[in-house]
């Protein structure tokens, strides 16, 4: 799938309640490892099965959030909650190198920072979709910013991704490509002040595969899914300067006819 994992040269909506256990306290207090960031603020904020962490360190800035609607799922918010551990680490791992390499080359150190936003797309009787906004800054001369998608199966209680409702995104591709391109070059258009020459040899003048974007599954009726949302990260369909690309395609009898069989009660004809 073609989503943007932001660990370049890539913040969603609080766990549970914050156990309130005492800590036992050591007989003899560690010594101070020097090296390691001294938290400036952490807040964690719960309601509900909802989450939001925010961390401030000297190294970095964290943010992590998703909805109620996932963290009244034990399952899923479990994962979610790694997912936050494994970020929180990545970023705290790398903002602490290159602080050590500023301090060593004798230039100066940007803090860091990482957020990672789920949001519901839908719920449906059957399925969880969320969708997630992310950022990272790595002391350039800007950040990068990306998407992710994930679908829950109550029945199943596992983890999917929009590709794995299709036999083949390649053959999702070919039932939406018209349409597709056709938004994506009017859009390119619009914000570059020309029209788009396909046949240029430029790679941002080319439209752009479904792999290489992060795909949604969203529903009207709260039923079915009967529409997809096609997100496209800078660099991909043009420049960083021309931003992102967001799209929203009916579910039609073609775009059933390409959904596995075992799904294909998951969605509804928009036709």
């Amino acid at each position: 799938m073609g989503r943007i994992f932001l660990t370049l040269a890539a913040g969603l909506l609080l766990a549970a309640c914050r156990e309130d256990a005492p800590i036992p306290v050591p007989e003899e207090t560690p010594a101070l490892d020097e090296s390691a960031p001294i938290p400036l603020e952490v807040e964690e904020v719960a309601v509900v099965g909802a989450r939001a962490v925010t961390e401030e360190t000297d190294d970095f800035l964290f943010d992590y959030s998703y909805p109620a609607e996932a963290g009244d799922i034990p399952e899923l918010a479990k994962i979610l909650g790694e997912r936050l551990d494994l970020d929180r680490a990545d970023i705290a791992t790398q903002a602490a190198e290159a602080r050590q390499m500023a301090r060593e080359d004798g230039f100066p150190f940007n803090k860091f920072s990482s957020g990672t936003k789920w949001k519901l797309v839908a719920d449906t009787p059957g399925y969880l979709s969320l969708s997630a906004d992310m950022t990272l800054y790595s002391g350039g001369a800007h950040g990068i910013y990306g998407y992710d998608s994930l679908i829950w199966d109550k029945a199943e209680k596992q983890p999917l991704v929009p590709e794995d409702f299709f036999a083949s995104v390649d053959d999702l591709d070919l039932v939406l490509a018209e349409s597709f391109c056709d938004l994506l070059n009017k859009e390119r258009a619009l914000r570059r002040g020309e029209p788009v020459d396909p046949e240029s040899g430029d790679m941002y003048d080319q439209c752009v595969p479904l792999s290489d974007t992060t795909l949604l599954l969203g529903s009207t009726s709260g039923n079915e899914f009967d529409r997809i949302g096609v997100q496209i990260g800078p660099y991909v369909a043009g420049s960083y300067a021309e931003g992102s690309f967001e799209f929203t395609f009916p579910v039609t009898d073609a775009v059933i006819g390409k959904v596995k069989e075992e799904y294909r009660p998951a969605f509804a004809s928009r036709n």
